[in-house]
């Protein structure tokens, strides 16, 4: 599944031996809750994607992923979650 943008900007080569979706808990569960996060600029802008996950076992946090946006218009981000 992608967020926002990210399948247009996806491609293997620019991810190495990552698969998209993939993630795994140190303590070997595999199961998430999911939150995702804007960074805003002075102007609204959206500057940054963040995505973060718990784990449902033992309640890990980490930031999954997180991308730059460096262009404009991105209203329509906002709305692509």
């Amino acid at each position: 599944m992608f967020i926002a943008d990210s399948e247009e900007y996806w491609n293997e080569e620019s991810w190495e031996d990552d698969e998209p979706g993939a993630a795994g808990c140190p303590c070997g569960s595999e199961e998430f809750e999911v939150a995702v996060a804007f960074s805003l600029g002075d102007d609204g802008s959206v500057r940054w994607v963040t995505v973060g996950l718990r784990c449902i076992k033992d309640g890990f946090c980490g930031v999954y992923a997180d991308w730059k946006i460096d262009y404009s218009p991105t209203e329509h981000l906002l709305t692509m979650v």
